[in-house]
């Protein structure tokens, strides 16, 4: 699995403009072929993290090359973002835990 952790703190004079395209790039992103997840959070310092998951390099750079997403990609450095820092790697473990409904844990 492929992540791209994606922080950012967004332009005051532009947020109004960057909601619409954020939500075009999540339908974008879900719509492409091995895409696994995507979560974005905002910190209560007006942070902004974004965590993309693919199932493969190919999928995960057939989606960063994307016409869509490189256009997004400039209009951000152009105008939503005054700083971004990006990761993108590839998991080499994964552990999960979760509780049922039932109460019993799975691991």
């Amino acid at each position: 699995m492929i992540i791209t952790v994606f922080r950012s703190r967004l332009d005051q004079d532009s947020t109004s403009e960057y909601g619409p395209v954020a939500a075009q790039m999540v339908e974008l992103a879900t719509a492409m072929p091995g895409f696994v997840s995507v979560k974005g959070f905002v910190a209560d310092d007006g942070e902004r993290c974004t965590i993309v998951e693919f199932d493969s390099w190919q999928h995960h750079d057939a989606w960063a090359s994307h016409p869509e997403h490189r256009m997004a990609q400039q209009r951000g450095r152009d105008t939503f973002y005054t700083t971004y820092d990006l990761k993108v790697a590839e998991v080499e473990r994964h552990l999960s835990f979760a509780t049922d409904t039932e109460g019993e844990t799975s691991k």
